[in-house]
């Protein structure tokens, strides 16, 4: 969920405004650093969280293991003092960042497309249905209106419980690619003061398009003219579409970059033009209708009208609808999200001047080419191939529940993320009979360089609410006092986690210690440890009454991916799996809010009943 962005007149202790660093991280050094749990705490939370998904023979094998790791003068204790050495280091502002960068992000080898990227999908606007390329243009003058407060610095931070939380990861926002190398990628920002130019990609084929001439910001009008022009262009461009390389493995990958450096001179300054874009706008030749076309738009496309190592790509088809499309790794949704919402308030509200006024001899857009040998043709032919494959072999639905959202949720005085979390696990349980581990994201962003931490959403009192759900004996006054208290474990969990003080990231940083080659501790050779891990349901939060659906895949191919936003009226889920039935979870999702909705209403009508 986004963090409200508003200035605070007033600030914890301990915050230090420093205006040398510009409006945007005048707070930054002054954050918090990421707390290193006690070993014992963090060790109760483990056991507790896996107490509901294991036999007593399997919890029993478990909870010796986490006994001896943590035992006096045990490993625990050996490398519990290690990991608070390393984030005492006086130039360690986040012990867990660069860990988690490399091994969840930038060492991750399976392709961006669909493992990383994420997509937000905008709600219509009549006034662009059949003038794409004015909507092109709006979405790109609001999104230069937000960078300029980024570039510049100027731009207030979020806060997140009257605290200022890290604005790091917005220098990854514009003029910033995701480069392919091994053993990992690494990102490559580019001086916004010399790179000013958007990349537009039509039919596969790339532009550069400058959205400053002399000094002066193109206005809404003449971006819409090079965006017609681009239309225009692309039909009689024929360059290898290169962009498609971008959706394989990334070794794979990364080897292809190199054969497409050494096959033309030219190919080099090609790929810098890419890279140091702005950000990208994609113009895909589709009219998407359906929320499941318009999802598959945004989170993947086709495969060739893309650059998936961009981190930010808005995507206009054909019949004007839009989308945008993230990559993940430097940047997590919540930065993305304020952009997007910005974007769109200030486009379906008019609060820009979109002015239609153009110049005259303002240059056109500048196709980007690159000369492929056969060897550079196969690995293209190659990558289309494996990315149809992968794509097909996912299914996704998008429910637009309209039944109720935030505002009678609220009225049930329930947290309206656990509450959905609870009809998420119903639903899971309605399908199969049990829970299965279960991921939602915490943001850490209240501490330097904080990213997220795992809320695990199945415990003991999601488990009894599920059974008695299921269980006709159990009376409505009795189910409603075990759904309150899954509501309020989970309420604590994503709570402590958010507080850097889940189980999840602390025990990864104390296997991250292990000397090498020394024997794995049974803790971690344990099967429960690997399987509580193992994300049947990968599941966040956003909200935005600007878009109509947002999304991502699955984590494992034995689970879901559960993107859902909690808005006023309305409750949404885009639903994502190996084809295990997303239209069936579509059902059952449906089910568990109804369900729980006439639960709860028997609560609130139980008073007019006395009367």
């Amino acid at each position: 969920m986004a963090p409200p962005v508003r200035k605070q007149s007033t600030l914890p202790p301990g915050y230090v405004e420093d205006l040398s660093k510009g409006r945007m991280l005048r707070f930054q050094e002054s954050l918090p650093r990421l707390p290193v749990p006690e070993l014992e705490e963090t060790a109760a939370k483990y056991l507790k969280s896996v107490h509901a998904i294991t036999t007593p023979e399997e919890y029993a094998k478990t909870e010796a293991a986490v006994k001896d790791f943590i035992k006096p003068g045990g490993l625990g204790q050996e490398l519990q003092k290690k990991l608070k050495a390393r984030a005492a280091e006086p130039n360690t502002k986040n012990w867990l960042s660069e860990w988690w960068n490399f091994y969840s992000y930038l060492g991750y080898r399976d392709p961006v497309v669909p493992y990383v990227s994420y997509f937000y999908s905008y709600k219509d606007d009549k006034r662009f249905v059949k003038n794409p390329a004015r909507r092109a243009a709006y979405i790109a003058t609001s999104a230069l209106e937000f960078k300029k407060d980024v570039d510049s610095g100027n731009l207030e931070p979020e806060y997140m419980r009257k605290a200022p939380i890290c604005m790091d990861s917005y220098k990854y926002m514009f003029n910033t690619c995701r480069i392919p190398a091994k053993p990992a990628d690494f990102p490559k920002i580019y001086d916004a003061a010399t790179h000013k130019h958007i990349l537009v990609v039509r039919k596969g084929q790339f532009f550069k398009v400058l959205h400053e001439v002399n000094g002066q910001q193109l206005t809404t009008g003449e971006l819409e003219a090079q965006f017609t022009r681009v239309y225009e262009l692309a039909n009689g461009e024929n360059s290898p579409k290169v962009g498609a390389l971008t959706s394989e493995n990334r070794d794979t990958w990364t080897d292809a970059r190199e054969k497409l450096i050494a096959a033309a001179p030219e190919n080099a300054a090609s790929l810098e033009e890419i890279q140091s874009a702005s950000f990208v706008v994609c113009l895909d030749d589709a009219a998407p209708i359906t929320l499941e076309e318009r999802a598959h738009q945004y989170w993947h496309g086709d495969g060739a009208n893309r650059w998936y190592d961009a981190p930010l790509q808005f995507i206009i088809n054909d019949n004007g609808s839009a989308g945008f499309m993230g990559e993940h790794s430097m940047m997590d949704g919540t930065p993305t999200l304020r952009l997007n919402d910005y974007v769109c308030n200030q486009m379906f509200n008019n609060k820009l001047d979109y002015s239609l006024t153009t110049r005259s001899n303002l240059p056109e857009p500048a196709p980007i080419r690159f000369t492929a040998n056969e060897e550079v043709e196969n690995a293209i032919d190659t990558a289309q191939k494996n990315f149809r494959k992968t794509i097909g072999a996912h299914d996704l639905r998008v429910l637009q529940y309209k039944g109720y959202g935030k505002n009678l949720i609220k009225k049930f005085k329930c947290s309206p993320d656990a509450y959905v979390q609870m009809v998420i696990q119903l639903a899971y349980f309605k399908m199969y009979g049990k829970n299965k581990p279960t991921y939602e994201s915490a943001a850490t962003r209240k501490y330097q360089l904080g990213r997220t931490e795992t809320c695990r959403s199945v415990s003991d009192e999601s488990v009894a609410f599920c059974k008695a759900m299921a269980d006709p004996n159990v009376t409505n006054e009795e189910a409603i006092k075990l759904l309150r208290a899954a509501v309020n474990a989970h309420v604590k969990y994503i709570t402590d986690a958010g507080d850097g003080k889940g189980c999840d990231r602390h025990l990864f940083g104390l296997k991250q210690l292990l000397p090498k080659d020394s024997p794995v501790p049974e803790i971690f050779a344990d099967p429960i440890y690997s399987y509580s891990g193992s994300w049947h349901i990968s599941s966040s939060q956003l909200n935005s009454e600007f878009f109509n659906g947002y999304g991502w895949s699955q984590v494992i191919d034995q689970g879901f991916g559960i993107a859902y936003m909690v808005n006023e009226n309305t409750l949404q889920f885009n639903v994502v799996s190996k084809k295990l039935g997303a239209d069936k979870m579509q059902f059952y999702l449906t089910d568990a809010a109804d369900e729980v909705r006439a639960l709860m209403e028997t609560e609130l009508e139980a008073p007019k009943a006395k009367l």
